[in-house]
Parts: C-alpha cells; sequence; structure tokens
C-alpha cells in the first residue's frame, strides 16, 4: 500500500475508534455504566487503535531506514533509539501494548475498572494524537 493511502486509513480508524471512545467517556463523566456490550466496544476500539498504531510504529521504522522488529514492545524500543519518541512515551506504549495484549491472549483478567479509568481519563489520546501524526514519505515502490 502506497504510504499516502496508509496514513489517510490510519487517520480514519483513529478518528473512528476515537470517537467511539469519546462516546464511552461522555456516558463515564454523565454517571452512567458501560453496559457489557459498550464495554466489550470499549475494549475492541482500544485493541484497534493499538494495534493501528503498532502498524503505524513499523511504517516509521522502515521510514527511518531501520531494522522492523517482530515485537510490538520492540518496534517502540527501536523508535526511541532513533529518536522517534522519547523514553517517557516508551513507558506509556508498552503500558497500551500490554492492555492489548491482554485483551487478544488473557481477556479472562482484564480489570475493567482500570480500563474505564483509562476512558475517564482519555489515554486513548496519546495513541490518536500518535496515529495522526504524518508519517515522513517512504520510498512508494515499496
Amino acid at each position: 500500500m502506497r504510504i499516502d493511502l496508509y496514513q489517510i486509513e490510519t487517520v480514519r480508524i483513529a478518528t473512528e475508534q476515537t470517537a467511539l471512545l469519546d462516546e464511552a467517556q461522555q456516558i463515564i463523566m454523565s454517571g452512567n455504566k458501560l453496559s457489557r456490550l459498550e464495554q466489550s466496544g470499549v475494549l475492541h476500539a482500544w485493541q484497534v487503535l493499538v494495534e493501528n498504531a503498532i502498524g503505524k510504529s513499523r511504517q516509521l521504522l522502515k521510514a527511518a531506514k531501520e531494522p522492523v522488529p517482530i515485537s510490538a514492545y520492540d518496534s517502540f524500543d527501536s523508535l526511541v533509539r532513533c529518536g522517534k519518541i522519547s523514553q517517557t512515551d516508551l513507558e506509556q506504549w508498552n503500558s497500551v501494548i500490554g492492555l492489548r495484549n491482554r485483551i487478544v491472549h488473557d481477556y479472562m483478567n482484564i480489570d475493567m475498572k482500570l480500563v474505564i479509568q483509562l476512558i475517564r481519563d482519555k489515554q486513548y489520546l496519546f495513541i490518536s494524537d500518535f496515529l495522526c501524526q504524518p508519517i515522513p514519505d517512504l520510498d512508494l515502490d515499496r
């Protein structure tokens, strides 16, 4: 996929998932509880946002002509080494990747109170902001 089209799609997905999480945040802030269906939607939106960010991290590494690791954790660690994100950001990325991994692989042990707090505090905007930043030009023949 051409990098310009990849970026457009990345932003589209980030915008859609962020809007869903904003809706959930409004429900929470109004003092209402999320239904089980809404909780499931929140988890899915979080998962999609983080997976989208993992994909973008790999595109940024390609743009920097850096090796692209298999591990999401290693991808973001490499972004720190090549100066694309800060060490402080890395700690936050490790946390969001950890929650994504739990959603996908350890779904019986998700602390919904923690997830609700993350949504209440709009922690997902960190991911969305990353996704909406432009990607430096890549070789479009790839």
